[in-house]
């Protein structure tokens, strides 16, 4: 008002330009302002007002100067301005002039603009009156209003923290969390110093700003001279409110972080169930004091991190027994096995809220069996949790012995069945079980309700091997369904058998059979080493994040430097099941090209298939056909033909005219050597072929 009106000072937005008429008010006096004359026309109580006398104020704007500091008269002159040139009818501002001995006083003025016909400013009429106690109440209103902000927001803070750490599931987790940008930084705090007590010691897992690591702090003792140590020893949090504070009682630490401009901390006890299990300090960079409602805000979020802290370290320590148990449930070691190259996989499940999501019951194993086969098995147990694994680990030993004693596998799949539906367990399993022979290729195979396998071929093609399977085991002998028909599969030097659980195909949402068409892709497209191929199947699951447990078995099979002998194929053949019987034909052509008898293939094939018909005609059960391969002075192939009839056979005389009773006569026509002996209850029908030696 130096020059065109009355200067005082504007407030900030959320101020009202119109008094409260409630507030209190002091003395207040009117004006009319001539804006064509500039004259400035003011009454008694206005001059009293402005702490003037009649014969300091002639009447013009110019001479208010005396009371109102330069830099108000500016910040009045452009509200007033910003009014008349925006159309508006009032203004009202707060400013502070300066009385006569000195003291500055708020004062609010308030003017009404009048406009002529054209809409130009003619006349402002107005008040000014005393505002002191108004604007210290409005300030305070403004103070209380930043603090209940400021109490909101740390509330607000707490309860995000809160609400993150209800999923932090391990140690790092519950860091993390507190790092993170939505965390304790928006409490103010410039760094994180994060500790665990551990045998009476605290363990230092977050240091806090770069550069603030104190040498030989990363453990320490609690009867030590630091605040972690304090606040464990006496289970009470310690707020520093000053450098010179902190100076004083912790020299120690103080002296290494001198340089990180400290001017606040909070250190808190981590308590669960009345003992510390960790400390946690808040290291300020902006303030010098905490009020009551800081620290009730910092004591309770201290409790809800002990909360979390300790649900996590008890979460690991059953991650840690669910992970041991998995292990010595599943082979310490995979055996080598001349003739091929070898990879198996496990990774846990990583989704749940309890460590039991972590273990289940997938298992692999790797069966060494006489004459240069092995057994391959892949299975998975009912459930995610400990019992689950129990139950693998158990089912596992009995595959491995029913395996070994040398049953067929079928008979390991019925009897692994069995075992299973004894053990009192509501559990069921799928199983794949697949009997190698590495000398001839022939690859015999048994599905009780799992996956079908993959064979990736030297070329890099990859395809899914459909195998008629039976049912899960423990359901099948539940149900009375113990049949397991066999699959005969060749494997060429440089093919690659793949099985794996569901959890390296499945994902949500997703159809099984696509799943396993892109499995069957990303194994086409992969690495040839078996153990570069496995890690990078298992990275794509790590990658999905999914929520089941993944075992992944690889067999590729080498070309063997030297011919291998001594190898046996064993196949099941039920009586009406001609897949059986079909399949057995296919083992005995495979076996015999891969011998190397192909000279003898029609011979031995006739040979074969009219034992397994007369057993399967003249006894009322199935039969069982083995193929052994061995040396001596000469190379020979045996065929055996086991049956549950005790009764032996006999050569007939056909006739001209007859249909059967001529089996005998070509296997004594066609083979070198043959003889029947007696198996158990019942016996066993065999023959050899001298094999010419490889060229």
């Amino acid at each position: 008002m130096v020059d065109r009106g009355a200067s005082a000072l504007s407030l900030p937005d959320d101020w009202p330009a119109h008094p409260d008429p409630i507030l209190a008010l002091n003395r207040m006096g009117s004006f009319d302002w001539d804006l064509d004359t500039g004259l400035f026309h003011m009454d008694a109580q206005a001059h009293e007002v402005f702490d003037l006398r009649p014969d300091e104020y002639d009447g013009f704007p110019a001479s208010l100067a005396i009371r109102v500091p330069r830099a108000e008269g500016h910040r009045l002159d452009a509200v007033v301005a910003q009014a008349m040139k925006d159309g508006s009818e009032n203004y009202g501002a707060y400013f502070r002039l300066r009385c006569r001995d000195g003291s500055l006083r708020w004062t609010h003025t308030q003017g009404y603009i009048r406009r002529d016909s054209t809409g130009r400013p003619r006349r402002i009429v107005g008040i000014v009156r005393e505002a002191t106690q108004e604007f210290s109440e409005l300030e305070s209103r403004r103070d209380q209003a930043a603090q209940d902000e400021a109490r909101r927001h740390q509330t607000s803070v707490v309860q995000l923290a809160t609400a993150a750490l209800a999923h932090a599931r391990t140690v790092d987790d519950v860091i993390d969390v507190l790092r993170d940008t939505h965390g304790l930084t928006h409490l103010g705090a410039t760094s994180l110093v994060f500790g665990l007590v551990e045998a009476g010691r605290i363990r230092l897992v977050t240091e806090g700003a770069e550069g603030s690591f104190v040498p030989g702090a990363d453990v320490t003792r609690i009867d030590e001279p630091y605040p972690m140590s304090e606040v464990v020893r006496t289970l009470s949090p310690r707020f520093i409110e000053s450098p010179e504070e902190f100076a004083e009682r912790y020299p120690g630490l103080w002296s290494h972080i001198t340089g990180l401009n400290i001017t606040a901390a909070a250190y808190l006890p981590l308590i669960a169930e009345a003992r510390p299990i960790g400390a946690m300090g808040l290291l300020y960079s902006d303030r010098r004091a905490f009020s009551p409602e800081d620290r009730n805000v910092l004591v309770a979020l201290g409790s809800s991190i002990a909360q979390s802290l300790q649900r996590a370290m008890l979460f690991e320590q059953e991650k840690d027994l669910a992970n041991g148990l998995q292990q010595a449930m599943l082979p310490r070691t995979i055996p080598s096995v001349p003739g091929a190259d070898l990879a198996v996989r496990y990774r846990a499940a990583t989704a749940g809220g309890s460590p039991g999501r972590d273990i289940g019951g997938d298992w692999y194993d790797l069966i060494p069996l006489p004459g240069g086969r092995v057994g391959a098995v892949i299975g998975d147990v009912q459930g995610h949790d400990a019992h689950a694994a129990a139950v693998m680990g158990q089912l596992r030993i009995v595959l491995r012995a029913y395996a070994a004693e040398g049953h067929t596998p079928a008979t390991v799949m019925a009897r692994a069945s069995v075992f299973l539906h004894e053990l009192d367990t509501d559990r069921f399993a799928t199983c794949l079980y697949a009997e190698v022979d590495l000398a001839t290729g022939v690859v015999q195979v048994v599905r009780a309700g799992h996956l079908d396998p993959l064979i990736r071929h030297s070329d890099g093609s990859c395809h899914r091997v459909p195998v008629e399977g039976g049912l899960p085991l423990g359901l099948s002998a539940e149900f009375h369904n113990l049949e397991y028909p066999v699959t005969t599969l060749e494997l060429d030097p440089g093919h690659t058998l793949l099985l794996c659980t569901d959890g390296l195909v499945e994902q949500p949402g997703a159809d099984l059979d696509d799943g396993m068409r892109t499995l069957a892709a990303l194994v086409a497209t992969g690495p040839d080493d078996v153990r570069d191929l496995a890690d990078r199947l298992i990275d794509v699951v790590e990658d999905r994040r999914g929520d089941d447990d993944v075992a992944l078995l690889l067999l590729r099979r080498r070309a063997l430097e030297t011919p291998r002998t001594g190898g046996r194929l064993q196949q099941h053949v039920a009586p009406g099941d001609p897949e059986a019987l079909a399949e057995a034909r296919h083992m005995v052509r495979a076996a015999v090209a891969a011998w190397g008898a192909r000279d003898r293939s029609d011979e031995i094939e006739l040979v074969a298939d009219e034992l397994i018909t007369n057993a399967l005609m003249h006894t009322e059960g199935s039969a069982i056909i083995t193929l052994r391969a061995f040396t001596s002075s000469d190379r020979r192939l045996r065929v055996e033909v086991e049956d549950s009839s005790s009764a032996l056979p006999r050569r007939r005389d056909a006739g001209e005219s007859g249909v059967s009773g001529r089996g005998l006569l070509l296997v004594d026509l066609l083979t070198d050597v043959w003889g029947v002996e007696a198996r158990g209850g019942g016996k066993c029908v065999w023959c050899e072929f001298v094999v010419p030696e490889r060229g």
